[in-house]
């Protein structure tokens, strides 16, 4: 069963790396890369202080701060160096095969830093500002590409992203709970 599911995998992983284009490889790089998005963290920081309260736009910002905090580091920090699962490209099955962009980084890939980061400030923006915020639709679409530029760049497997980014939506919401809970208090 767990060899049907890696083999699974594998061909999805594949199927998805394998559709390149040297326009496309440039792209990907440029969405994965950390400093292309300050930009819009400072646009997001501007816009909750010009939507909130000096006050509560410093509690939402650093809500938002914990959140991707924890995220990168119970990623990076706690379930990479755990359970040590190479990247794609590092796969001695299928490493030959990946297409690689940028290098590969490092030896682990489970789960994506990317995807825990970018689904918690994503769901943590949500948060902040609901649902129907036209920036809080934005911010959902932008994760889910920054993740799958992971999968493009050759050094994550969906299984990657999937659960890093289960792993930022708990924390958004885990301290959003605690954050209502205070509040009520």
């Amino acid at each position: 069963m767990i060899e049907h599911l890696n083999n699974a995998e594998y061909d999805w992983f594949l199927w998805l790396n394998g559709h390149h284009s040297p326009f496309f490889d440039v792209l990907m790089h440029w969405i994965s890369y950390k400093f292309t998005w300050i930009p819009l963290y400072l646009f997001l920081i501007v816009l909750i202080f010009r939507t909130f309260p000096k006050k509560q736009a410093f509690q939402q910002i650093l809500f938002l701060l914990i959140v991707v905090g924890c995220s990168d580091y119970l990623a990076s920090g706690i379930i990479k160096p755990f359970f040590q699962r190479p990247r794609p490209c590092h796969d001695p099955v299928i490493g030959s095969l990946v297409h690689i962009v940028d290098g590969c980084g490092g030896m682990y890939g489970f789960v994506s830093s990317h995807a825990s980061t970018s689904f918690g400030l994503a769901c943590g923006i949500i948060f902040v500002f609901g649902w129907l915020h036209p920036v809080s639709k934005f911010m959902l679409i932008w994760a889910i590409i920054v993740s799958y530029s992971r999968i493009y760049l050759g050094v994550h497997y969906f299984s990657d992203i999937f659960l890093g980014g289960l792993v930022g939506v708990f924390f958004a919401f885990l301290f959003q709970l605690l954050r209502t809970r205070i509040i009520k208090t």
